[in-house]
This record gives C-alpha cells, structure tokens and sequence, in this order.
C-alpha cells in the first residue's frame, strides 16, 4: 500500500486532492461524521446503505493513509476540507 508523502514538520500531505483521489461526495461523507452522524444515518442522508457508507470510509482511510474514521475526519478537517 502506498501511502501519500507527508511533511513531517506540519503533517500536511505534499499530494493534491486529485491526487489522493478523494471526491465531492467522500467529503461529504466526512463532513457528515464530523457532526456526529451515524455511519446507518449517514448512509441514509446519502440514500446507500451503512455498510456501503463503511466501504467507502475504508476506501478513504486507505487511500488517505489514516487507520480510523476519526483520523479521516481529522485529516480532512486540518486541511479544511470539511
């Protein structure tokens, strides 16, 4: 697995967002868990299913690089994407 170049001074990815891969509707994914949505009340906001909401947090951990949905949102939120 492949994980995106990091300044270690800021934590700050050297990649764009293009690059990393992330879409619109993966920010809003992350937006919606950083309120305090439910993974299953997420999925509904999004009409998919919780467990498709799962599947793409775990695509997005992954190509993000980040272990959790709380470090997704973290890291989204510290480069204000959400």
């Amino acid at each position: 697995m492949a994980y995106p170049e990091v300044d270690s001074r800021r934590g700050d990815s050297l990649l764009g967002m293009g690059e990393i891969g992330l879409k619109d509707e993966d920010l809003v994914l992350l937006a919606e868990l950083a309120k305090g949505v439910t993974v299953d009340r997420v999925g509904r906001r999004l009409d998919i299913s919780g467990r498709t909401v799962r599947r793409r947090l775990r695509g997005i951990c992954d190509r993000i690089g980040v272990a959790t949905a709380i470090e997704a949102v973290a890291w989204a939120a510290r480069r204000r994407l959400i």
